[in-house]
């Protein structure tokens, strides 16, 4: 590294915030903070870096959390997408008081090989055993993150593990999986929630049904083919009449409530239960004290594996952009893939965006392997070209 002139050690550090969301498959929130982090000090070192890793609701929402809320995380026993044993997590904070939960350890498609992603046959039971679990706790407020599910079951699993069981015609409880919800009939038995109160933590405002729904939107990437994206729908929507006709309590038009599709339709079976919806992004930003740290910086760094049209909707980057922008501070974004345009990304407040790929010399040239391979390489070689472009 070339020595510092002397004229540079009378200017004032920069204060950058670096706030990444995991880059999915690849690493968690805090080591893509740490890699950028560790670029950007090789080039910069007099500069304060503010590290606040965030999550959505998705997978490493308990992580984040876990870092900036005084609790104690406890095992669960519960069930993978397929009903095969695994361990889950609760936090409980305030002294038991809330249950944090994170629907990913027990729906998670990354809880699945490639040829087992079949969201007509995966349940998200295991959720509602680490809901039961934070309610037998004592918990009387249970937020559960929503994101990166392999079920679009519409929280029947959920209900089921409850008490609440969807029946088909014959009076049979239903089997796992969302084809199943075709054949319901009635539901079976109450929810056993002790008036716990139940927040949805949503990284997508999409409703349960149609066109922006959980099936349409999402269904693909859970290993639905349009056949099979149809079906759900249908079902979902079979389902949802049952709910809203034997379920006391549920809103009418459930099918239409924004973020009802989130996680397969989990966050339509959680508003079902007089829950409501949250944004995952705006209770971990309050978490971590995000807002008092954008009021205090000169630059943000934010990002995640893949900055696309969802990004857009509710997720990380979207709302951070947004709340720099407010604050006339630049926002850049780092993702190991970019495909959302400069117009569209300026409009939810992105100053510029960085890809992986491309540093690794474009899909083309093997860069998506080379991103998918060594990330963290990638990101403190993106640090410290940040630094170098940014830095004062």
């Amino acid at each position: 590294m070339p020595p510092v002139p002397v004229w540079a050690a009378t200017l004032p550090g920069m204060r950058v915030l670096l706030c990444p969301d995991k880059f999915a498959g690849t690493l968690p929130a805090p080591q893509v903070a740490a890699a950028v982090a560790d670029g950007w000090r090789e080039v910069a070192p007099g500069d304060d870096l503010l590290v606040r890793p965030l999550a959505d609701g998705g997978p490493g929402f308990l992580d984040v959390l876990a870092e900036a809320l005084p609790g104690r995380r406890v095992p669960v026993p519960t069930t993978d997408p397929l009903g095969r044993p695994t361990t889950g997590e609760m936090l409980l904070t305030e002294g038991g008081a809330v249950a944090w939960l994170e629907s990913a350890q027990a729906c998670g498609l990354h809880l699945l090989d490639a040829a087992e992603r079949d969201p007509l046959t995966t349940t998200s039971y295991g959720l509602g055993l680490l809901i039961a679990a934070a309610v037998e706790a004592g918990a009387r407020t249970v937020v559960v993150g929503l994101g990166g599910s392999a079920t679009n079951d519409g929280g029947a699993g959920m209900l089921a593990a409850l008490g609440a069981v969807g029946l088909d015609g014959t009076g049979a409880a239903l089997p796992y999986g969302g084809a199943a919800l075709a054949a319901a009939a009635k539901l079976d038995g109450l929810p056993r929630l002790r008036e716990a109160r139940l927040i949805a933590a949503t990284d997508v405002d999409n409703p349960l049904l149609g066109l922006h729904g959980a099936s349409n939107v999402f269904g693909p990437q859970k290993g639905a083919d349009r056949a099979d994206v149809l079906l759900l729908d249908a079902a979902l929507g079979r389902w949802a009449e049952v709910l809203e006709r034997d379920l006391p309590g549920c809103p009418s038009g459930l099918g239409a409530l924004p973020g009802g599709g989130a996680a397969g339709g989990i966050g339509a079976a959680l508003l079902a239960l007089g829950g409501r919806c949250e944004s995952g992004i705006g209770l971990v930003s309050r978490a971590v004290g995000l807002e008092t740290v954008l009021d205090e910086v000169d630059l943000v760094v934010t990002g995640e594996g893949r900055f696309d049209h969802q990004s857009l909707r509710g997720k990380v980057v979207a709302g951070v952009a947004g709340a720099a922008r407010d604050r006339g501070v630049p926002c850049v974004v780092l993702a190991g893939q970019v495909s959302t345009g400069r117009r569209e990304a300026a409009s939810v407040g992105v100053t510029d965006t960085y890809s992986l790929v491309e540093h690794f010399g474009g899909e083309e040239h093997g860069g998506l392997a080379a991103a998918l391979e060594r990330p963290a390489e990638g990101l403190r070689a993106l640090g410290a070209r940040l630094a170098r472009q940014w830095s004062r």
